[in-house]
């Protein structure tokens, strides 16, 4: 089983987890910050790629 392969009931505990320590009011805001951090970065790593194809065309 590699990393990237996560099963349903690791999944759950995971989740259970997140609402015992920061509540069922902050997963939301998380959620959130999370998923524009994610965004930003795979944006940030687009732009790096589209450099460098840019070079390599030149």
């Amino acid at each position: 089983m590699g990393i990237g392969s996560i099963g349903i009931p690791s999944l759950i505990l995971i989740v259970v987890v997140a609402l015992l320590i920061f509540g069922p009011s902050k997963l939301p805001e998380i959620g959130k910050a999370a998923g524009g951090s994610l965004k930003e970065f795979k944006n940030a790593t687009k732009g790096i790629n589209d450099e460098e194809n840019e070079n390599k065309t030149k």
